[in-house]
């Protein structure tokens, strides 16, 4: 299973992000999409499109979490990186930061973040492919833009 993972659009992506998904079996946006507009060319390629709502985003269909099972592993979606681990989860995805991450934390859990599509701060703009094989662990791979 491929899932592309982004955050932090804030309005607005490069021309060819819509291309670079296609291959995606789900997108996962971790917040700060501002105009839900923004997405409809993303929605149109087909896969699922997952979204948490970021401290920028107002719409009402849109939860603040999200816990999600793939390949026999939990994932929890949010924005704003937690203060603490949340219980049960094998990685916590969030966007906020505007820079990348990819780290175990003490309890065993992964901390990921995809980096950003807009305002970049040092890394560069960039999204990630979360790769989910059977009996593998999770890939996660950074993809500049």
């Amino acid at each position: 299973m491929r899932i592309a993972v982004l955050a932090d659009t804030h309005d607005r992506y490069p021309p060819t992000l819509p291309e670079r998904l296609r291959e995606a079996d789900e997108i996962w946006h971790l917040g700060d999409v501002c105009a839900p507009d923004t997405l409809v060319e993303l929605e149109q390629l087909g896969p699922p499109l997952r979204i948490v709502a970021g401290n920028g985003d107002d719409h009402p269909g849109w939860p603040e979490t999200l816990r999600l099972e793939r390949g026999g592993y939990t994932f929890f979606l949010i924005h704003i990186p937690p203060a603490r681990t949340p219980s049960g989860v094998h990685a916590v995805l969030h966007g906020h930061t505007h820079v990348p991450r990819d780290e175990l934390d003490q309890l065993g859990v992964r901390w990921l973040n995809p980096g950003c599509i807009t305002r970049p701060r040092g890394a560069g703009t960039s999204f990630a492919w979360l790769l989910l094989e059977p009996g593998c662990s999770p890939e996660w791979r950074l993809v500049k833009l």
